[in-house]
């Protein structure tokens, strides 16, 4: 031990640390300063840990106490407060560099150390500075863009009251400051792990090595002489169904007899401290009894092939969609494109890693279990956790989410910490490595595709041929309901008259697959997006030209059979996007010479909002100081939904935006609204927030005031339930896929531009751009944030991410996106209002990545003359491909 004096945001400290004490440590678990965060296991990957000693920014998951004699610290807390932000934190809320926040405090700090030395700093210094520092929400740009801002605050050309918008502006189509943006800035927004629980107990998990077995038997007894140990758990000390269900009662909370993935739960594991859990979940024996693994769906298809799950077979699902006469479509068409194309399994890597806390509250027959975490569904959370557990009393809040893209559609972590609280009757918290995050996470399915198009004379498409298999992994969740969003979406923003589709999904022992940003469109979006472009070229057709005249009208059918009766404005976006792709084509051929090679290409996508048998509700408030609350259960992990719920009930309602809160985190002060998942947070939360606006506005105009007292002095309600339900309910027809579709779409083409350096194989994305039509725009901010983001999540879906279980185990294995991987973007907005939208707004987050992946691959052929079929675009795929083309 070393006694070591130090000073942290101006306060003389006196510590004794020892050898093994890091920085990050001494902050959050001694001196309860969570700003900085924790998300790589220490290991230097992240840089959401980052702060500043003696003037330099530095990691402090990385940085002995031992060695910091003497240091000056600042941490994020140190730079500012709510009240009194510094012009950094200012900067980054008006920027639209916020957006989950998890790593906002990082990015400070790293920008903070630049900006004292440089107050000039160009876009690659920037870069530079904050190399160390990861973001998966924004692309990186909006944060590139705040760092300016905030150095021209410094340097005092620019006053930030001037450039922030007031409340009493207009509520929509402004940039408001989203009202969780300051705490994200200045470190005071509690993430999970950050919430302070004096006394909690910690658990560790035992995951099975193997991805299928059977369980023959679990020793503690070793693990029992541990010091600090508290207790273990089985499947058997489990009350209630043991079972989280989506669709089907496959996955189990604790395995009972089997398991069937790699991760698999099998025991938790309670002591006082995690490093004692930890080391007494190492002691614990678990005898296997290994079984074949089933590792792709052809394996688990073959005849004779073991079941994943004894009682369902491995084709778990199966959905054809037959629309016209397909033999009359390949009748009728004069050209003809086929492939075979793949995609991968992804992790949706949001950057904070699945900590949960559970504690029961109260006693007796009182007592209620709580549980955090970072839930986009908490109603039905809440409801798994009760079958689970066989217990009733329950109350879910979300915390602050570092992220989510569709991952938190399950349950993980939560099951583990409420199971435990409950046994135990104690609060336990589960802070698990990045490792063990990314083993009990779900996962974006694999979908194997062998896709046929054909079209016409004059370039109109005719027919389509599609034989999909996706791998389900080892647990069902709702994997049908994602290939019945990719069927609703499958023909994009075309008219195919004749489609004849075949779907399958298995269940193989690989991770599971679940919601991860689009949840099916993507994946069959590569597939159609790389044919039609194939199909274009091989018609002779400039590729915008031809998605152009085979765009849908109104009155047409969607490959579902479903008419499209509200707005469809592709072609007016295919004028947006011409300029854009002129200039892109003049760029491409003044750049041709060399081994590195430039290339362009386009994806375009619809997107469906709004599915059939959808439904939402949120109520609002006015209270005796007059501030109105609207309460929804709407998840914001980093969308920008606390701001889009405060705007739209500053529209409707005429007030100032100061007089607008929202309360969107707990089961106890809302109603089941469904999940913050494909993009229909606007259209059905936000529908059913409007109603209810709506009928305060009116009991507000017959008291002739819109004050409590108005109110409650003409006999009228202050609180008010609104309603949102899709006009369809009935599902597609389980023999043909035909029926009712999503009842409006958002869209969007994008335009990628790529240098291939074709003797590495290497691609590197020069620029993307985008025209989008959501409807009006509610936030800029926001809405240019999304689709940034998206593209840049979309780039790495094309070129370099993928899952393998047991071998991606932190931010470097994943290939996780960096400023050294950023790229320039444009987006090109519309903003046709839709007629079944939210005062005709929908979403767009899923969308901003849908046509991504596509338009990389389409730019790649375009470069080189190498056609990639199979995601992610590596190097080593890239060079086989041009070896393929003979253009190696």
């Amino acid at each position: 031990m070393k006694k070591i004096k130090l000073t942290i945001n101006g306060r003389e400290k006196e510590i004794i640390a020892d050898d093994n004490m890091v920085l990050l440590d001494l902050l959050r678990d001694d001196l309860k300063l969570t700003g900085a965060k924790q998300s790589c296991d220490r290991k230097g990957q992240c840089g959401a840990c980052t702060v500043i000693v003696n003037k330099k920014a530095v990691l402090s998951c990385l940085t002995k106490v031992s060695r910091l004699e003497g240091a000056k610290i600042i941490t994020v807390e140190g730079l500012g407060t709510t009240e009194n932000p510094h012009l950094l934190q200012k900067a980054f809320c008006l920027a639209g560099a916020i957006q989950c926040g998890f790593c906002t405090p990082g990015m400070i700090m790293s920008a903070k150390a630049l900006l004292d030395e440089n107050l000039k700093p160009t876009d690659e210094e920037i870069k530079y500075a904050l190399r160390r520092n990861l973001c998966r929400c924004t692309g990186y740009k909006k944060i590139i863009e705040a760092v300016q801002l905030a150095a021209s605050f410094m340097r005092g050309e620019i006053n930030p009251d001037d450039i922030t918008p007031k409340p009493t502006d207009p509520p929509r189509g402004v940039s408001h400051i989203r009202p969780s943006a300051m705490a994200k800035a200045c470190g005071t927004a509690n993430f999970t792990a950050d919430i302070d629980m004096p006394g909690a107990a910690e658990i560790a998990m035992v995951l099975s090595p193997y991805a299928h077995a059977e369980i023959k038997g679990i020793d503690f007894s070793e693990a029992e002489k541990v010091h600090g140990w508290i207790g273990g758990m089985t499947a058997k000390d489990i009350k209630g169904t043991n079972r989280i269900k989506m669709a089907v009662e496959d996955r189990p909370l604790l395995c009972e007899d089997k398991v069937h993935c790699l991760g698999a739960p099998v025991a938790i594991i309670v002591a006082e401290t995690r490093a004692q859990a930890l080391e007494a979940a190492d002691k614990v024996k678990v005898e296997y009894s290994i079984l074949p693994t089933l590792s792709s769906p052809e394996e688990a298809m073959a005849e004779g092939a073991p079941r994943v799950h004894p009682d369902i077979p491995n084709i778990c699902f199966e959905q054809p969609l037959i629309k016209g006469d397909i033999e009359r479509g390949w009748k009728e068409a004069a050209t003809v494109v086929e492939d075979h194309f793949t995609t991968q399994i992804v992790h949706q890597a949001p950057l904070e890693p699945e900590n949960s806390v559970a504690f029961m509250e109260g006693e007796g027959e009182d007592a209620e279990l709580v549980v955090i975490g970072r839930s986009i569904n908490i109603h039905l959370h809440k409801a798994n956790i009760q079958d689970a557990l066989g217990f009733d009393s329950v109350r879910y809040e979300e915390a602050y989410s570092g992220g989510n893209f569709g991952q938190k559609l399950e349950i993980s972590s939560e099951g583990f910490t409420a199971a435990a609280a409950l046994h135990f009757n104690r609060a336990v918290r589960y802070t698990p490595s990045l490792y063990e995050s990314m083993l009990i996470s779900s996962k974006r399915h694999a979908y194997d595709m062998k896709f046929k198009i054909g079209a016409n004379a004059d370039g109109k498409i005719v027919a389509l041929d599609m034989d999909l298999v996706a791998d389900n992994g080892a647990y069902n969740s709702a994997g049908h309901k994602f290939i019945l969003r990719a069927l609703h979406m499958l023909t994009s923003a075309y008219y195919v008259p004749n489609i004849h589709v075949e779907s399958k999904l298995v269940y193989t022992n690989n991770p599971y697959g679940s919601a991860a940003r689009g949840a099916g469109p993507p994946q069959v979006h590569f597939a159609l997006e790389s044919a039609v472009e194939m199909l274009a070229k091989k018609c002779g057709i400039d590729p915008l030209e031809f998605r152009r005249i085979n765009s849908l009208e109104t009155g047409q059918t969607k490959a579902t059979g479903h008419v499209v009766v509200d707005v469809w404005p592709f072609p007016e976006q295919c004028a947006d996007m011409k300029p854009l792709w002129d200039r892109a084509k003049t760029e491409r051929d003044a750049t041709q010479n060399g081994t590195v090679k430039r290339g362009i290409g386009l994806g375009a996508a619809a997107f469906g909002i709004g599915f059939p048998g959808d439904q939402a509700s949120a109520a609002v408030e006015i209270g005796e100081d007059d501030i109105v609350t609207v309460y929804a259960a709407a998840a914001d992990p980093g969308e920008g939904t606390d701001s889009m719920m405060s705007q739209l009930a500053g529209e409707v309602l005429g007030l100032p935006l100061d007089r607008i809160q929202v309360q969107l985190r707990s089961t106890g002060n809302t109603s089941p609204a469904g999940p913050a998942s494909g993009s229909r947070v606007t259209l059905m939360i936000g529908g059913a927030t409007v109603d209810a606006l709506q009928k305060l506005r009116k009991a507000m105009d017959e008291a002739g005031g819109k004050t409590f007292k108005a109110l409650t002095d003409a006999g009228k309600q202050t609180r008010c339930i609104g309603k949102r339900n899709t006009v369809d309910s009935a599902p597609l027809d389980p023999k043909t896929g035909q029926g009712p579709s999503p009842e409006t779409d958002v869209m969007s083409i994008q335009l990628a531009e790529v240098e291939v350096d074709t003797t590495t194989g290497e691609v590197k994305i020069v620029k993307m751009s985008s025209t989008v039509d959501s409807g009006p725009i509610i936030n800029p901010n926001n809405f240019t944030g999304q689709m940034e983001g998206g593209m840049d999540m979309g780039v790495g879906y094309a070129l370099r991410e993928i899952y393998v279980a047991g071998e991606t185990k932190d931010w470097r294995t994943l290939k996780f996106p960096t400023f050294k991987t950023f790229f320039d973007s444009e987006v090109v907005t519309r903003e046709t209002p839709r007629k079944e939208g939210t005062l005709g707004s929908t979403g767009v987050g899923e969308m901003a990545m849908l046509s991504t992946a596509p338009a990389v691959i389409n730019a790649i052929e375009d470069a080189c003359g190498a056609r990639i079929t199979e995601l992610p675009a590596t190097p080593e795929r890239v060079l086989a491909a041009l070896k393929a083309a003979g253009k190696a």
